[in-house]
């Protein structure tokens, strides 16, 4: 049996925009993973369901607003780090109020899904990408 971690829940969304892009933000210099590109998103407060978070989170790091009821479940990441283990539920989003922008000292990208595995991402990211390619 394996050792025991604790496990963190970070939720995900990969957004697509009119173009059939998806946004990838880089992790900021002084972060862990610094530098590798990621889906939006966040860890997953005691009192907040992934959907809340990923509200939350999407307001304080990009600026835009997005409805529950258009965070559609899709798949998720589930990885051994050695301080946790993530899980990490993925969801699509289409629909917004505003235009993403950085807020928090990242990069942000729009890439074509054909594209999304030339950025390279944290372990526990880089398998929805085949996923979410043949979604799109």
């Amino acid at each position: 049996m394996s050792e025991a971690r604790r496990i963190l829940l970070v939720a995900a969304v990969a957004l697509i925009d009119v173009d059939g892009r998806v946004l990838l933000a880089q992790r900021p210099a002084g972060k862990p993973m610094a530098g590798l590109w990621e889906f939006p998103g966040g860890k997953v407060q005691p009192d907040e369901t992934p959907e809340a978070a990923l509200i939350r989170e999407l307001n304080e790091e990009l600026g835009i607003d997005v409805a529950a009821n258009c965070l559609a479940p899709f798949t998720f990441a589930s990885h051994a780090y050695p301080e946790f283990h993530l899980l990490m539920p993925l969801y699509v989003c289409r629909r917004w109020q505003g235009i993403a922008v950085a807020r928090e000292g990242q990069r942000l990208k729009w890439v074509r899904p054909a594209q999304l595995a030339d950025y390279p991402m944290p372990p526990a990211d880089k398998p929805l990408v085949a996923q979410l390619r043949d979604l799109l």
